[in-house]
């Protein structure tokens, strides 16, 4: 469902804050002006500097979407696996999508370290397409305006989700030579994450890679994108936990199918992933896989300090309503 593709992304309309976001997003009016989002905290060499964050306080210590792991056995000792690479990894519950992406992509594009990005759901249905996808020919527009289903265009290539609580979320950020012999191409980079989930679904299901998707036999599960900069790459995967029928109605027959889909309907194509594991066992089997070839270093917001430098102004967007119309009159012209 995702690749990346060269696009021209339309002018930026971006929420002012990311906290104004979360507070808002359940049926935010889309917004109309720019908006510059703050630096990206950098990591202190010794995570015991508690001393306050621009991240933290975008999140808010009372904020539930952050979730450290101090209580999951998804927590990492930072002394396992010394001499493997190191990885931070940051774990979200019901952050917002938007909120998420400007994030990863500030991350992508600021940061010299390796991340993994947990995301256990996010908030209402949002639509994300990727940096190319035309709406026209992605959505019923018409049905995605009367029930103001918000849209985003995200940063990276690829496919069309919609997205809620029952998706979960999977991000890996990396330093080109981050993992040994990956040359950083779309294809060598879905080759190595199918092979870490391959040691997350061993025994479990009919579990391969086919055309860019995750697959349960010939049933997708998990739509993936890419973006790859100089010196850095980013590998993101939607997993359909669960989904809502309805929600898959906003979404056309897309043009550009992978073969195996054979013409087949979105609720004939997809399946859902609680059918096969346990949502917790499934978060917990991703971190333990990827401990496999990085050393974890979890990340709590009270580690992370302010960094100064220039404001950094992320591509991730709502669509506006006016861009929906002017989209569905184009079709109809």
């Amino acid at each position: 469902r995702h690749h990346s593709q060269p696009a021209i992304v339309p002018q930026l309309h971006l929420l002012q804050t990311a906290t104004a976001f979360s507070r808002s997003c359940s049926r935010p009016p889309l917004p109309s002006s720019p908006a510059i989002v703050p630096p990206l905290p950098s990591l202190p060499p010794h995570p015991a500097d508690h001393s306050s964050s621009l991240l933290h306080q975008q999140l808010g210590k009372e904020n539930p979407t952050w979730n450290s792991g101090s209580d999951s056995k998804m927590l990492i000792p930072q002394t396992k696996n010394i001499g493997l690479p190191l990885m931070n990894l940051m774990r979200f519950k019901g952050l917002p999508i938007l909120q998420q992406l400007h994030i990863e992509e500030q991350l992508l594009r600021t940061s010299s370290e390796n991340w993994c990005i947990v995301n256990d759901g996010t908030n209402d249905p949002t639509i994300v397409i990727g940096v190319s996808g035309k709406p026209a020919e992605l959505l019923e527009i018409e049905s995605v305006l009367d029930d103001q289903v918000p849209v985003i265009r995200r940063f990276t290539g690829g496919g069309t989700v919609i997205v809620d609580h029952g998706t979960v979320f999977v991000t890996f950020i990396c330093n080109k030579e981050a993992v040994p012999n990956l040359q950083p191409y779309p294809r060598p980079i879905m080759s190595w994450s199918s092979s870490l989930y391959s040691k997350v679904f061993q025994g479990i299901g009919d579990f391969h890679l086919r055309e860019n998707d995750y697959v349960f036999g010939n049933h997708k599960f998990g739509g993936n994108a890419q973006s790859i900069t100089k010196n850095r790459w980013i590998h993101h995967t939607s997993f359909l936990w669960d989904f809502n029928v309805q929600n898959m109605s906003y979404l056309k027959h897309p043009k550009r199918a992978p073969a195996y889909r054979s013409a087949r309907s979105h609720l004939d194509f997809i399946c859902r992933m609680k059918d096969y594991m346990p949502r917790s066992t499934f978060m917990d089997k991703t971190v333990e896989a990827t401990e496999t070839q990085f050393s974890l270093r979890p990340i709590q917001l009270e580690a992370i300090r302010t960094c100064s430098e220039a404001e950094f102004c992320p591509s991730s967007r709502f669509l506006t309503n006016e861009e929906l119309d002017a989209a569905a009159v184009a079709l109809q012209s």
